[in-house]
């Protein structure tokens, strides 16, 4: 089950011990403040033995006492902004709970869950409601005593004021945050109470990225590229263990093309046979998502194919079959995706995949200027390309379906993710070449669909055969995709005469 988001958005301010909280009630939008509530809470921080979570802004804790006791789970998704997962308190020997870890696993892998810090906080709330009752916003004063648990327990206390918003608007959190700076309040120097609570155990992921430009290193067009497509699959990590819409297709497309930039740029890296390597598992976590990929495009192509037939033309339970056998074969294809995204082999592949953007070792050529040497790494690409056209054309329109006119589709894919790397360069005929490639890919891609959904309507006909089913429209289904192919085969044919030429270097 997937675990309750709240989008929480709120704002943190130290404040001395003997401050005192100003009056709010005379605020824009406020009818009353309630009388405070006081909360005593205990809270105890988990992370890994080298904070790897904490290290990203990522807080998880169990706390007891208050309105909201239970697992909480923080990520960062804005300055004010954070996406908070709950789940119920349970037995503390319960652990935590795998709806929870499934959103962080990408982070901490195999790795143990401890706990690193210990919180109690006197918490003293204000309600701020409007002239109809409803809270727009709830001001915290909060006492904490800390104590952080690694390596050696060390505490500290201090006292700091939260302002959430509930219903109320970004407009009453500045008016708010306003009134408190006049009262002394200074904006908090952490982002979190546990941040402040480890202190200088605790050392922040850096951005490492670089910003490519045409004048400066070839080798960072690639990592500000693999930098991006790595925070995808972080980012679509969770999702597809949740089973959220289209992410399975999204995790695997960032998968595809960090494989595909290696490919193209590995000139740029020294250990040709690390790359190889890295290049093979991406393939391997590819194919792993691809089954479960494929079984969605299957599924939802025959629908739509099912519901622009005449009623007339659908003779038998024929969307029931297709219904329970894709459905059935997304379920397991899934089923075996989150298994590997468990395992040791994925975890591993992560913490290459890190190490490489942390420590990148490139190559005297990657030190050079990219708009001198990535064309040259382009170009090589475009003549890949062309020689599968070329061994394509080499076979008659709409004579069998030759894996030439794959392959073709695979290095029109891999030229539209170079380009896509090589923005940087701000070269017009760089964006033409790319959205040529789409352009072949896309046709090719539906071509190729309609091979595998071509064997499939076999094998569905087949089997309705076998239990006295009507096979007719599952032939006749099978006509219409392949005449798809034939018409995107043509097209292909009459797209590539305009493909574009090579690049010059500048």
């Amino acid at each position: 089950m997937r675990p309750d988001a709240v989008v929480e958005i709120e704002r943190k301010f130290d404040v001395d011990d003997d401050a005192g909280v100003p009056s709010l009630h005379d605020l824009p939008g406020i009818g009353t403040v309630d009388q405070p509530v006081e909360h005593r809470l205990e809270a105890e921080y988990f992370d890994t033995e080298d904070f790897r979570l904490a290290s990203r802004r990522i807080t998880l804790r169990r706390r007891s006492g208050g309105e909201d006791a239970g697992w909480h789970l923080k990520i960062p998704a804005g300055p004010d902004e954070r996406h908070e997962h709950r789940e119920p308190l349970g037995r503390k020997a319960d652990g935590v709970p795998e709806a929870l870890l499934d959103l962080i696993r990408v982070h901490v892998r195999n790795g143990a869950l401890v706990p690193v810090a210990r919180l109690t906080t006197r918490r003293i709330v204000h309600h701020l409601r409007d002239e109809g009752g409803r809270i727009l916003a709830d001001l915290m004063d909060d006492r904490v005593q800390a104590e952080a648990l690694r390596p050696e327990p060390t505490g500290l206390h201090w006292r700091e004021w939260e302002i959430e918003l509930v219903d109320g608007s970004i407009d009453l959190l500045d008016a708010v945050q306003t009134r408190v700076a006049d009262a002394g309040a200074r904006p908090a120097a952490h982002s979190s109470k546990l941040e402040r609570t480890l202190g200088s155990l605790l050392r922040t992921v850096a951005d490492t990225r670089p910003t490519p430009t045409p004048g400066g290193p070839a080798g960072d067009i690639l990592l500000a590229y693999l930098h991006e497509q790595m925070a995808a699959l972080e980012e679509q990590d969770p999702q597809v263990r949740q089973d959220a819409p289209d992410a399975v297709h999204r995790m695997r497309v960032a998968t595809r093309r960090v494989r595909s930039v290696l490919g193209t740029y590995r000139a740029l890296l020294e250990d040709a046979d690390a790359v190889r390597l890295l290049r093979e598992e991406l393939k391997w976590l590819a194919g792993v998502l691809g089954k479960a990929r494929d079984a969605e495009v299957m599924h939802a192509r025959l629908r739509e194919m099912l519901a622009d037939e005449p009623p007339e033309l659908v003779l038998g339970p024929v969307r029931r079959r297709v219904d329970l056998e894709l459905g059935d074969g997304y379920r397991k294809a899934h089923a075996r995706a989150l298994k590997a995204l468990r395992g040791r082999r994925y975890f591993l592949l992560l913490d290459t995949l890190e190490s490489v953007l942390a420590a990148p070792a490139l190559t005297a050529r990657a030190a050079e200027p990219a708009a001198q040497v990535i064309p040259d790494l382009l170009n090589r690409d475009i003549r890949r390309l062309r020689s599968a056209v070329d061994e394509a054309r080499q076979h008659p329109a709409g004579v069998g379906d030759h894996p030439a006119l794959h392959e073709a589709r695979k290095e029109g894919k891999r030229l539209r993710y170079a380009t896509e790397a090589a923005a940087p360069l701000g070269r017009k005929k760089v964006s033409r070449i790319g959205e040529a490639a789409v352009g072949i890919q896309k046709i090719l891609g539906e071509h190729q669909d309609s091979i595998v959904t071509r064997d499939l309507l076999r094998r569905l006909g087949a089997a309705a055969f076998k239990q006295g089913e009507n096979g007719f429209t599952y032939g006749r289904l099978h006509a219409l995709e392949q005449v798809a192919a034939l018409r995107a085969e043509s097209r292909f044919r009459r797209e590539w005469k305009h493909f574009p030429s090579e690049l010059r270097a500048k």
